[in-house]
């Protein structure tokens, strides 16, 4: 299996397919981030629909999959340097970046670092750290509301979807299930944010970038609501937006053909040199 020693002792897990990568004629790579319940495997159904064209990279996150972390490792705050250090490795320049639920900010850390290196961001179920006082409070009132209630595993697909979808609901277990034990606070604010409180945005410097944005988001997400990643869609001017109807968090596998469309059609614009910021008269 491939893994990237890096230089404290952790084993980077990471896979590529499709064309080679800087074959002649070869398209800009895409960059998978899964989120917390998944790994590079939670792509199954995304490879195969884009390595026509694409060379693909995926990889298990520090402390996930196949990507155990060291001893009193620095877990998610590395996310961001490995990902870096797995491009500089496989001499990618540039990427289009990929994003599901906590790889926003394994995006967003990429590009603070490294901003060069991103030709587009498709941000699926994250907010990408793109937010504003309107969508703190509205996420402060759905919380309050118990909108966000249960455990991340009983939220990440849409509410009735192991009755219709049992062999799926199963797959998606199971793909969680190689994950390493982690503390329950692993993704924690540190420090925490205070209820209510003021914080840090992407939005700025998203902005300012100019860089191609789609937001994708299931109608009944439980995790990030969609009117919140509407809020986020708002901050980025010129940015594209697609809800997936009747999905929840995880768009990616309960509706990979709605889900696979959105994003294909916004990457061949994107790598065709098609794309338009939209226009909201």
């Amino acid at each position: 299996m491939p893994h990237l020693a890096l230089d404290d002792g952790f084993r980077f897990y990471y896979e590529t397919h499709g064309p080679a990568i800087n074959s002649p004629g070869a398209a800009t790579p895409i960059l998978f981030a899964h989120g917390a319940g998944g790994n590079a495997m939670s792509w199954w159904q995304q490879v195969p629909a884009f390595a026509d064209r694409y060379p693909i990279i995926t990889f298990d996150h520090r402390a996930f999959g196949r990507s155990v972390d060291i001893e009193d490792g620095p877990g998610r705050i590395a996310f961001g340097a490995d990902v870096r250090a797995l491009l500089d490795y496989l001499e990618v320049d540039r990427v289009h970046f990929i994003a599901h639920s906590m790889g926003g900010r394994t995006a967003f850390a990429l590009f603070s670092r490294d901003p060069q290196r991103v030709v587009s961001f498709t941000y699926s179920g994250t907010n990408g750290g793109v937010v504003d006082d309107r969508y703190r409070a509205l996420k402060q009132r759905l919380e309050d509301e118990g909108e966000f209630a249960g455990s991340l595993l009983s939220r990440a697909l849409k509410k009735g979807y192991a009755d219709e979808e049992p062999v799926k609901a199963h797959l998606y277990r199971q793909l969680r299930s190689i994950n390493p034990k982690r503390p329950a606070d692993f993704l924690a604010q540190n420090p925490p944010r205070p209820r209510n409180g003021a914080g840090g945005s992407a939005a700025a410097r998203l902005a300012a970038s100019g860089l191609p944005i789609l937001w994708i988001v299931g109608d009944g997400d439980r995790v990030v609501h969609p009117d919140l990643i509407q809020i986020s869609h708002d901050l980025t001017p010129g940015s594209w937006f697609h809800e997936v109807r009747d999905a929840g968090h995880s768009t990616y596998f309960e509706r990979p053909g709605d889900w696979n469309g959105a994003v294909r059609r916004f990457l061949d614009a994107v790598e065709d040199g098609t794309w338009q910021p939209l226009r909201r008269d």
